[in-house]
């Protein structure tokens, strides 16, 4: 839902005033606001490139791992566990031997997914720009 005003994204339907206007005011800001923990889970290397990847299609572990290239089986498994706790990941397991679990994402985890595939598709962009940032800091 936006503002209708700025077109800004709402913090909630029973509110008139922009989730921007509310960052300002420093919610995220606090330290204790749970809000930081969600956004450390959905920036983080592994977590953006998992959510990509199911962007496309369910997954199923080993299938992730080859995707999502430079990961662990630890680190997938971790973020897998973290991105189902927070809801945005499903986990079904077929009760079949050898063990058979599908990954996919919730409603809510793709349209986070969505977001997070936006903010990547801009660096891939920019990258050159980036890169030349980085190169004329370097000197």
């Amino acid at each position: 839902m936006t503002d209708q005003s700025d077109g800004a994204p709402l913090a909630d339907a029973g509110t008139s005033k922009p989730l921007s206007a509310m960052l300002r005011q420093g919610e995220l800001f606090n330290q204790n606001c749970p809000s930081r923990e969600i956004l450390k889970h959905l920036t983080s290397r592994w977590g953006v490139l998992v959510l990509i990847a199911l962007l496309d299609q369910e997954h199923r572990f080993s299938e992730l791992r080859r995707k999502v290239g430079g990961v662990s089986e630890k680190m997938l498994a971790q973020t897998l566990q973290t991105l189902e706790a927070d809801g945005f990941v499903n986990r079904y397991s077929h009760p079949v031997v050898p063990p058979h679990v599908d990954y996919s994402l919730t409603p809510i985890g793709q349209e986070v997914a969505l977001k997070v595939r936006d903010f990547a598709d801009w660096i891939e962009v920019n990258i050159g720009r980036i890169l030349a940032a980085q190169q004329d800091t370097a000197r």
